[in-house]
């Protein structure tokens, strides 16, 4: 239905036959088109390595604070966000003016300091928690199956615009992944009206591939403006525009405002996995798009885009930047 969230079985971007992926790759487009947001089913990530992962982020949550702080976010954005330390600026979107009620541990790719890029903007080292066994491998087992996730959907949108499957291959030579293990508190009774786990906001990049557990809470601003519960489907995930794809496809795909309040009386745990591209990437108009008009925005470099968002929602990156 038009303005829903829709379901749409990936398995064939699997298939031998590009005629099948490409048909995954359109009716991904006509459901992005319309909302931005849709259920993807057959996307051949083992459950049991979802279940690990959310074990992992439920152990890691339920350390006491001090070892959890131990890990307090890094300048290459790697580590703990205590609780209430995001504020989400979208003025397009909505007037923000208080903290997330949320804690996470962000991962993002493993840097060797040997590296070159070891040091530049979001190039350093992943923080673990000493005294949890297995959480390092559940996570990065997770991780390495989101990412080949997020190739195969980010051929099927070359697909969808008829591109040769790999036109994106050059701009994620070097990817740039967040797997994020977000707590939500239960949402208190007498909280106001503009207390939010996550404010509405729309996310940076490429796409966002979102596990979530069974206590829901995540909303979509549909097209007349009222918000839509994308509640959790068994066996799917919820996958998301981001701005850099509506960017890059001169917003023939929508970056839509997207919120979080957990109302379901328990703690609420949710996996986000962001897929984007190389910082060095330059993102300009997809050829043959809206040809006949002139773009809507100009080419940006995607690390410029990214770290500007950055500096202006995390308050420790404030307190840097004083």
């Amino acid at each position: 239905m038009p303005g829903a969230v829709a379901i749409v079985d990936v398995s064939d971007l699997a298939a031998d036959d590009v005629a099948k992926r490409r048909a995954v790759g359109k009716a991904i487009r006509a459901a992005y088109e319309d909302l931005g947001f849709l259920y993807i089913a057959g996307h051949g990530v083992p459950e049991d390595s979802i279940a690990r992962a959310f074990a992992a982020s439920r152990r890691f949550h339920a350390l006491p604070l001090d070892a959890k702080m131990a890990l307090k976010i890094n300048e290459a954005h790697r580590g703990y966000m205590p609780m209430a330390t995001s504020t989400i600026v979208t003025s397009s979107v909505a007037k923000v003016t208080r903290p997330n009620l949320s804690e996470s541990l962000m991962v993002m790719h493993e840097v060797a300091p040997d590296d070159p890029e070891w040091g530049r903007p979001l190039q350093g080292a992943n923080q673990w928690p000493a005294d949890l066994p297995g959480f390092r491998e559940d996570v990065l087992e997770y991780d390495t199956a989101q990412r080949a996730l997020a190739a195969r959907l980010t051929r099927a949108v070359a697909l969808a615009f008829d591109l040769d499957e790999d036109w994106f291959a050059p701009h994620f030579a070097r990817p740039t992944p967040w797997l994020r293990l977000l707590h939500y508190p239960p949402h208190p009774a007498q909280a106001p009206d503009d207390q939010f786990g996550s404010a509405p906001h729309t996310d940076y990049g490429f796409l966002t591939i979102l596990a979530q557990d069974e206590s829901g809470g995540l909303q979509v601003r549909g097209n007349d403006g009222a918000w839509i519960d994308a509640k959790p489907i068994p066996g799917t995930f919820v996958v998301n525009v981001a701005d850099i794809l509506m960017r890059w496809t001169d917003g023939v795909l929508r970056s839509t405002p997207h919120r979080v309040r957990n109302v379901s009386g328990r703690d609420r745990y949710s996996i986000p996995y962001f897929y984007d591209p190389d910082m060095n990437a330059v993102v300009s108009r997809l050829p043959g798009v809206n040809a006949s008009a002139p773009p809507r925005w100009g080419p940006v470099r995607f690390g410029d885009y990214v770290m500007e968002r950055l500096d202006k929602n995390y308050a420790y990156r404030q307190r840097a930047a004083g």
